[in-house]
């Protein structure tokens, strides 16, 4: 079989020789960016601190031409708005101006500044929707997000309990963890908006790098069952090194589609392919040496792994594989 052929050809890769130090800079990664997000915070979108969202629609011009964001921009701040976030959404003439809520003023009043804005740059420009987050909303979501996660993880964390065993849930939820930190760090450190589109993103992370952990455990999981006099460490190495290249396929593609929404998607969408990004990576990488690290490290022992009827046979003779020189 495939699996004993990578034994005996010698490939089988020592990830788990430098597991601990490796382990040890996650840890330290980790706490910087705990420390960052204390310290700097994150850039919360409208979606969290409320504001305005004004949609406008500009007409189709004789050569078809999209509208100039600079030019929006710089008539609003001529109109005394200043610090708004213009982007495209669905076509080229169609534009969302983004307000962060300011004291003294309504939304009417906002909707009319920017109507003015825009209908001094082009007559022809309409508004066709004029939405206020209130603040109290934003903090609502902020709490919900959060919560969203962390129950998340717990469910999580029952599950391959359930149906592994506690060391190795430990190990997956903490790697869980360790994925959306780095990925909150990597946020504040580069001050990109946070919203809804990137909350979506971490948690699609953490569905994303839960399967490819789930997928690595399963490899341990028959290994313990069938290479009996093999050390533990040697286990783990053995059943990363089979499931690598099934990694390095999945993580690849799905890499590649990310990074050509992150390079031409728009700035709509950049926070949410950035997420998914720096979460596919580094759980990626989090999935062998942190979630298949911390297992060891808490002494999990060949027979956590096995059925009970299979441990009563793991000494006998025909149920053994030669450990490789």
């Amino acid at each position: 079989e495939a699996m004993f052929q990578v034994i005996k050809q010698g490939t089988v890769i020592p990830f788990m020789k430098i597991a601990k130090p490796v382990e040890a800079l996650c840890l330290l990664l980790v706490i910087g960016c705990i420390v960052l997000l204390s310290v700097k915070g994150l850039n919360w979108g409208l979606d969290f601190t409320g504001g305005a969202v004004i949609e406008v629609q500009y007409p189709e011009n004789a050569g078809g031409e999209p509208v100039d964001l600079e030019k929006v921009r710089a008539s609003l701040a001529g109109n005394g708005i200043e610090g708004a976030v213009v982007q495209f959404f669905g076509t080229s003439r169609d534009v969302s101006i983004r307000l962060r809520p300011r004291e003294g003023e309504n939304q009417q009043g906002i909707t009319e500044k920017v109507k003015t804005a825009v209908t001094s740059m082009n007559p022809d420009a309409r508004v066709t929707r004029s939405e206020f987050v209130g603040p109290a909303v934003g903090e609502e979501l902020v709490t919900s997000g959060i919560v969203a996660i962390v129950v998340s993880l717990i469910v999580m964390l029952a599950y391959i309990a359930a149906r592994f065993e506690w060391r190795m849930a430990t190990g997956a939820v903490v790697s869980l963890v360790y994925d959306v930190f780095v990925v909150l760090g990597v946020f504040s450190f580069m001050w990109v908006e946070y919203d809804l589109t990137v909350l979506a993103s971490v948690l699609t992370v953490v569905g994303y790098s839960l399967n490819d952990k789930i997928v690595v455990f399963d490899r341990i999981r028959e290994n313990a069952r069938r290479l009996h006099r093999m050390p533990m460490d040697r286990l783990f190495d053995v059943s990363l090194t089979e499931t690598l290249s099934r990694t390095i396929i999945t993580s690849g593609t799905t890499l590649i589609t990310v990074v050509a929404l992150l390079l031409l998607g728009g700035e709509m969408i950049y926070g949410f392919s950035l997420a998914l990004l720096v979460g596919i990576v580094f759980g990626t990488f989090s999935s062998i040496y942190v979630a298949s690290t911390w297992p060891l490290l808490l002494k999990i022992q060949r027979e956590n792994l096995l059925p009970m009827e299979i441990k009563k046979d793991v000494g006998e003779p025909e149920a053994e594989v030669p450990y490789p020189d």
